[in-house]
C-alpha cells in the first residue's frame, strides 16, 4: 500500500505521470528514494497486413513497486510488510519526476548516509522541459 500525506492512496492517476517515492524498512529505519512513473508504453504486434508495431499506453505496475535497489528487493521478498512506502510528490511531467528525485536525494545526502540503499545518483534535465508549480 502507498500512503500519501499519511493516508492510503490508491488513484485516482489521470492527472498525473508519475511520483517521487520514499521506502523506508520499519525494523532498520533504512531508507530508500527513487521515482515511479504511472504509466508505461507498449508494443503490440503489428495488425494483419501490416508492418509498423502499434504502441499503447497502459498502466505501470507502480501498485506492486518497491524500488529498483537490488538489496531492497531482495529484503522486501523476504518480508513485505517492514516497508513502509510513502509517495512524497506527485508530478505531471517525466522531467519533474527527475527533478524532485533527485533534489530529495542530495538534500538527504542519501549517498554519504548509510541509513539509504540508494548507491547511485543520476539524471539529466532540461529547464524548460519542467512545470513551474
Amino acid at each position: 500500500m502507498w500512503y500519501y500525506n499519511e493516508q492510503p492512496f490508491e488513484g485516482p492517476i489521470d492527472d498525473w505521470y508519475g511520483f517521487v517515492y520514499l521506502i523506508t524498512e520499519k525494523s532498520t529505519n533504512k531508507k530508500y528514494v527513487g521515482k515511479k512513473f504511472f504509466w508505461k508504453k507498449k508494443t503490440l504486434p503489428p495488425l494483419k497486413g501490416q508492418k509498423r508495431k502499434r504502441r499503447s499506453i497502459v498502466e505501470s505496475d507502480w501498485k506492486e513497486y518497491y524500488g529498483s535497489n537490488q538489496q531492497l528487493q531482495e529484503n522486501v521478498a523476504q518480508n513485505p510488510d517492514n516497508y513502509h512506502r510513502e509517495i512524497l510528490h506527485f508530478c505531471k511531467k517525466r522531467a519533474d519526476c527527475s527533478y524532485y528525485e533527485i533534489k530529495e536525494q542530495i538534500d538527504r545526502n542519501v549517498l554519504f548516509n548509510d541509513d539509504y540503499y540508494n548507491e547511485f545518483i543520476g539524471c539529466k534535465i532540461h529547464s524548460k522541459h519542467l512545470t513551474n508549480e
